[in-house]
């Protein structure tokens, strides 16, 4: 009910579809599941809690203002636009945006790719 007053109020267009909303959950869950594996990855590398914890500090921050979620590709750099293209958070920013358009799907096989490439490097460093 707020949500959509809000939209209301700033003119934006949103979608509540059931099938819209299902994407929006599963686009969701597969950001989480590649994050979460990026972070065992990062735990199995560091054996104490409180290092573990600064490098996801050190990690999240350059993550997060590189990619999308901030400001359009269109006005970074050439070097920042670079990084972002390799950055996880860009991709799932552009899933929960253009979840309504046909490119959708390309951003999802993307993120399924690499969601599946750090589970297999987590196998890798979790048998260590």
């Amino acid at each position: 009910m707020y949500a959509r007053a809000i939209a209301v109020l700033l003119h934006v267009q949103l979608r509540f579809g059931v099938l819209a909303l299902a994407g929006v959950v599963l686009a969701v869950m597969l950001g989480s599941a590649v994050f979460s594996t990026f972070s065992l990855i990062v735990a199995c590398l560091v054996k104490s809690r409180e290092r573990f914890m600064g490098i996801g500090q050190v990690l999240t921050m350059p993550l997060f203002f590189a990619s999308n979620a901030i400001y359009p590709l269109s006005l970074m750099p050439g070097w920042l636009r670079a990084v972002s293209r390799v950055n996880p958070l860009t991709y799932q920013v552009d899933a929960l945006c253009r979840l309504s358009r046909w490119s959708f799907w390309l951003q999802w096989r993307r993120s399924c790719i690499r969601a599946l490439s750090l589970d297999f490097v987590d196998q890798v460093v979790f048998e260590r």
